[in-house]
């Protein structure tokens, strides 16, 4: 089923003025994430033209049309709206001719306006209508905004990522989302999570239950959205785990691709005495780090004189020295 967004939503989000709806904006719906400009179909062309789309109408266009006699004026407005668009913005608050209250009358059209420029409008609003319509799913897990970094903490259920995120929280990190969060495909390289409109805020605690986090650590412990930086899977410790060796050094990069969109990802084996929290805190800022061109491993690689990358011997090296 394709995303849709109503066209109250909108109106709500950009503070728009109605001019005129035939109907509940509420019950208009939006489902495609690119607007128009109609600047070549006042003029006639209507090639490729999709009416699904919202159309704004800026100074260039309003010049134009204020250019024509009212006959032609008045036509090439009735053929705009005789192809049933979707809506139509006026930017800058721009004066609505009459013959656009009448076509919209006759076609039930919706017209509302904005104080902001065409530029600043659209743009703003291919980046909400991006974020509202992009390709969905839904992922088990907590997400997380820790030191400005949008963390993803995935692990089986009880694990304790919901723990773990309580502690985040005192310390000053904020909750995106508990249990279900969902993501969605923004552009080709970006992902943003946020939780169901239901569960907003909430989160389960085993041994206390649900809590309302903007109501028990105030409105600065949540937020509704972000860009997901980073995929932390916690992984429970135990005997078996003799085999298996996890990340030492942090040179190595692993990814998890959700909706083709490789994200960074590590996994952090969770046991008695392991301050987790801690532990997603310098993850965090680690990645952060290396996206503005910082590598600790690379330092060092550097003061030990290392041209490569010899995992296996500087490891060797570690454990020595921490024995001796």
């Amino acid at each position: 089923m394709k995303a849709s967004i109503t066209l109250d939503k909108i109106i709500k989000k950009f503070s728009l003025d109605i001019v005129y709806t035939p109907i509940n904006p509420s019950e208009v719906f939006v489902d495609d994430n690119d607007i128009n400009r109609p600047g070549l179909q006042l003029a006639g062309f209507y090639d490729y033209f999709n009416p699904n789309r919202i159309q704004i109408l800026g100074k260039m266009e309003h010049a134009y049309l204020e250019s024509l006699s009212l006959p032609k004026r008045r036509d090439h407005i009735e053929e705009l709206f005789r192809r049933k668009i979707k809506c139509l913005v006026v930017a800058r608050e721009l004066e609505t001719f009459p013959e656009m209250l009448d076509a919209a009358k006759t076609y039930e059209i919706p017209i509302v306006s904005t104080l902001e420029s065409t530029s600043t409008f659209a743009g703003a609003l291919i980046a909400f209508l991006n974020l509202q319509l992009g390709p969905l799913i839904q992922r088990h897990g907590t997400l997380m905004e820790i030191a400005g970094e949008g963390v993803l903490i995935t692990g089986e259920s009880g694990v304790g990522k919901s723990e773990v995120a309580i502690e985040l929280i005192r310390r000053g990190h904020r909750l995106i989302a508990d249990d279900a969060v969902e993501i969605r495909k923004v552009s080709n390289i970006t992902l943003v999570g946020s939780a169901p409109d239901n569960l907003r805020h909430v989160m389960e605690l085993r041994g206390v239950g649900l809590l309302n986090i903007a109501h028990t650590f105030g409105s600065s412990s949540v937020k509704d959205d972000i860009k997901i930086d980073l995929i932390v899977h916690l992984e429970e410790w135990n005997e078996n785990h003799t085999h298996k060796t996890f990340e030492r050094l942090g040179n190595g990069r692993e990814y998890t691709n959700v909706l083709d969109v490789k994200v960074p990802s590590m996994t952090v084996p969770v046991r008695t005495g392991r301050n987790i929290a801690i532990i997603l805190e310098v993850a965090a800022i680690t990645s952060r780090e290396k996206k503005s061109g910082y590598c600790a491993v690379t330092e060092f690689f550097s003061r030990m004189g290392m041209a490569a990358d010899p995992v296996k011997e500087v490891i060797k090296y570690l454990d020595r020295e921490k024995f001796n």
